[in-house]
């Protein structure tokens, strides 16, 4: 891998920018170069959010991803505005449990999780985000799967250590789908 560029795009709320925060740190722990873009609606949760992360072996001379080689999408919305920036042979993962319609490209290599459903049989629904992010690194091999691990141990705030083991439980869940 060169230089793999990712957008994320959900509601804001969704944890669209922690998925970003995390995937970038990975990067960063594996000592690749990385940029971390997160972009918002004025209204926060509920709003629109997305974030660009692009990770790289050599310097990124430009952090801005205009044709992604990944797309990490939660929700309907975000599907219908990003699918068609997304590179040829590039990945996409969707969200099927929040975005009923099929992908309109043939070209990219497609994954859907019931991820909101996954997390509800985990005992929280917000820990979606995560089992996104672990299909994610699975299926793109973007960065190593304890770079990740890591990554979240040293994220995860001091006031929600007590999620960190949910947080895990999630991001292998979403790999053991891939």
């Amino acid at each position: 891998m060169k230089k793999f560029g990712t957008t994320i795009a959900g509601f804001g709320g969704q944890g669209v920018l922690f998925v970003g925060q995390v995937l970038a740190h990975a990067g960063m722990l594996e000592g690749k170069y990385i940029s971390w873009i997160p972009s918002y609606g004025a209204e926060m949760r509920g709003g629109t959010a997305h974030c660009f992360v692009t990770i790289a072996e050599k310097e990124i001379s430009s952090p801005l991803v205009e044709a992604p080689e990944g797309l990490l999408i939660f929700n309907k919305p975000s599907l219908e505005k990003f699918e068609s920036s997304a590179a040829k042979d590039g990945y996409l993962l969707l969200n099927s449990s929040l975005v009923d319609i099929e992908p309109r490209r043939s070209d990219l290599n497609i994954y859907k999780l019931s991820a909101s459903e996954m997390a509800a049989e985990l005992g929280n629904n917000r820990v979606f985000n995560l089992i996104m992010l672990g299909a994610f690194v699975k299926a793109t091999g973007i960065v190593e799967l304890d770079s990740v691990k890591k990554a979240l141990e040293e994220i995860v705030s001091k006031k929600r250590k007590d999620m960190l083991p949910l947080n895990l439980e999630a991001f292998s869940k979403g790999v053991e789908a891939v």
